[in-house]
């Protein structure tokens, strides 16, 4: 099996080398074949491997020894257990159905094969993530990703906006990464090796140790891993206060919100968390501030999707926002429950992205949901799996949202972790804001009156296609884009009903997720459980039920009942509503702040340091010097015969003097 393992990844890596090195001469039709055929033989090796991994086969060993110094081995290893298996599933599933979706998409883009190279790379590196062993390896992956998304986002590198955007993530990733680092360092100088068998094999050892970072006080040694571990994930799942990179990268093309803003690399957080479950189980103090985090950014981030009129962007919002879901999830320990909200939000996400793309194909790049309207008679499969994916995320039984995110919100109630009741809060809360902002891009894009314009050479007030003369009324995407939606359309609805059993109740993750005896939350989960029907029983008489009822509602009575009733209210809520537009000011924050400081420490750097101390004090004030010794060197040198006799006589006296001196 060890050849299947080395398959997964490698084949969408040979793809991607091929395609980036010769896809000018290859074409394109022979390109995204190459690159489809790459990923789909990775999902189909997946698919074989989870079933071997169900029949009770798990490996971990090494590959590929790169280094080794002493006691110290570094390595490329593969752990194939249930948990790595599942992601590796989802992960080529997914990112074959974007492959194929991108044919469609990107047709008339000259930088064609380039980005079927891209995507390809990302899925080689999200693999190896997953896949790995250790914590080299698990950095390799991590640092691979976030290279290749800040090549997708940036892949219309001639918008300024894109430029922007793929720096902002960038920047964003390293903050994160520096605690990343941080983590993996301190563990290295502790426990002596990078490989995950050995340190979660030592982790109860070192439970007590402590470490003193500052001043007197003395810090528990995992609590300060856990954490700094965590600041990673942070960044790459686009956690409070490092979201700020998600929303602007809707500035790549539709398929890249798909791959990694969905379905992958913002999910890499989640799933590093999970693996690490050893760590985290020991440290209350870290699961506490997991859960706070996250807590937020369920709420406060999905507040935002409520404003915004980007399809994209409320999408990107949402995404915000479930992130925030999964991570509570793994701040209760209900570690099995967070990676099945990772599995069905996958599908249900990447398929309202790809939805949102084949609208905004059918309006010629036309983003704005205020130019849109009435599509639904236009565009019915569209419509009908981007219906689908809303209900799942909305949490609607029996759609595959609502079992991960009703046991989540189940998870937290039931548990002792601090900060847990304001986690409750927040994820109850926040099931009637995305069941409102899920509902008001659907009720503004496909229903109500059609306000796009036809026929007169444009496709809305911001449309961005420069190529088309006259502009006919929009029609349903091509096969190449509609199948893929109708491929996701079906675990987002089959997927919780399926997997809800063996993932959360059973043992299927068994020992690749550890949970202790005493954190609570899915042991009471389990003992409850009388089986789906029952379970959908239960959550029609919730009280999420109801709120995300009462959100479709209130979208449906001010989208469509009362259409201007919105901008009243936003022209009456006033500062409240700029405040919550304009995303807390957070970005404005930043710009002044972190931005705005470092031109302005910069800018005294240059004046001053440079300028005044290197230019002008060492620079120019050594050839000042220079100068001035010299123009009194000069007059020693006057060419008169008279003048060099006298400074010998004083020479030869100085000598005699101190000879007599001396003797």
């Amino acid at each position: 099996m060890q050849q299947l393992y080395l398959l997964v990844p490698l084949a969408p890596l040979a793809a991607a080398i091929v395609v980036g090195l010769f896809g000018a001469r290859l074409g394109r039709s022979v390109s995204h074949w190459l690159c489809c055929l790459g990923v789909g033989v990775s999902m189909v090796a997946s698919y074989v491997i989870f079933r071997d991994v169900l029949a009770g086969h798990a490996f971990n060993g090494d590959i590929y020894t790169w280094l080794q110094t002493g006691s110290l081995k570094l390595a490329i290893g593969f752990l194939i257990d249930p948990l790595s298996a599942t992601m590796m599933l989802v992960v080529t599933f997914v990112s074959l159905m974007v492959h194929i979706y991108t044919i469609g998409y990107m047709a008339d883009d000259p930088g064609y094969t380039r980005f079927f190279s891209y995507i390809s790379l990302f899925t080689f590196s999200m693999l190896m993530l997953v896949m790995s062993n250790n914590f080299l390896q698990l950095f390799f992956g991590w640092e691979a990703v976030g290279l290749v998304s800040y090549l997708l986002i940036g892949f219309w590198y001639e918008r300024p906006t894109a430029i922007y955007a793929n720096l902002k993530a960038f920047i964003a990733n390293r903050v994160g990464d520096f605690g990343f680092v941080l983590g993996i360092g301190l563990i290295l100088a502790f426990f002596g090796t990078l490989d995950y068998a050995s340190v979660f094999g030592d982790a109860g050892k070192l439970a007590g140790t402590t470490i003193n970072l500052w001043g007197a006080a003395q810090w528990s040694l995992l609590t300060v891993v856990c954490i700094c571990l965590f600041v990673g994930a942070m960044g790459k799942s686009a956690q409070v206060p490092l979201h700020v990179w998600l929303p602007d990268s809707m500035e790549g093309p539709t398929p890249i919100s798909a791959l990694i803003h969905a379905a992958t690399m913002v999910t890499a957080g989640i799933f590093m968390v999970a693996r690490m479950s050893p760590l985290f189980e020991l440290s209350t103090t870290a699961l506490s501030f997991v859960t706070v985090i996250g807590a937020t950014g369920a709420l406060f981030l999905g507040i935002l999707g409520m404003v915004q009129n980007d399809i994209k962007r409320v999408i990107a919002y949402s995404t915000l926002s479930q992130l925030g879901y999964m991570t509570v999830a793994l701040g209760v320990s209900a570690y099995s429950v967070a990676i099945f909200h990772l599995m069905t939000h996958a599908f249900f996400k990447a398929l309202l992205f790809l939805g949102a793309g084949s609208v905004i194909i059918a309006l010629h790049h036309d983003q704005d949901l205020r130019n849109m309207g009435g599509l639904r008679k236009y565009m019915p499969i569209t419509y009908w799996t981007m219906v689908v994916g809303a209900l799942a995320l909305c949490g609607i039984p029996p759609f595959a949202g609502f079992f991960s995110k009703d046991a989540i919100i189940e998870a937290v109630h039931a548990s002792t972790v601090p900060g847990h009741s304001y986690a409750y809060f927040t994820v109850v809360a926040g099931v009637f804001v995305t069941a409102f902002y899920t509902f008001r891009l659907l009720f503004m894009a496909f229903h109500g009156k059609p306000r796009f314009k036809v026929g007169d050479g444009t496709a809305g007030a911001h449309a961005h296609d420069e190529h088309d003369d006259r502009h006919g009324p929009p029609r349903e995407s091509p096969a190449v884009v509609t199948v893929p939606l109708i491929l996701l359309a079906i675990p987002s609805l089959v997927a919780g009903w399926l997997f809800v059993r063996p993932m959360v109740v059973g043992d299927f993750f068994g020992s690749s997720i550890v949970m202790l005896a005493e954190h609570p939350a899915i042991h009471g989960f389990r003992e409850e459980w009388r089986g789906v029907g029952a379970f959908i029983e239960h959550g029609l008489s919730s009280l999420p039920f109801w709120l995300a009822l009462a959100g479709i509602a209130s979208a449906w009575y001010l989208y469509l009942g009362n259409p201007a009733l919105p901008e009243r209210l936003a022209k009456a809520a006033g500062p409240l509503y700029a405040f919550v537009f304009n995303n807390y000011y957070i970005d404005k924050f930043n710009d002044w702040f972190f931005a705005g400081g470092a031109r302005r420490v910069g800018t005294a750097l240059r004046d001053v340091g440079e300028g005044k101390i290197i230019d002008g004090f060492f620079v120019n004030g050594t050839a000042k010097l220079v100068g001035w010794t010299s123009a009194l060197l000069r007059h020693m040198q006057s060419g008169y015969v008279y003048h060099y006799a006298f400074a010998m006589i004083i020479g030869v006296f100085a000598f005699l003097l101190l000879w007599s001196v001396r003797y």
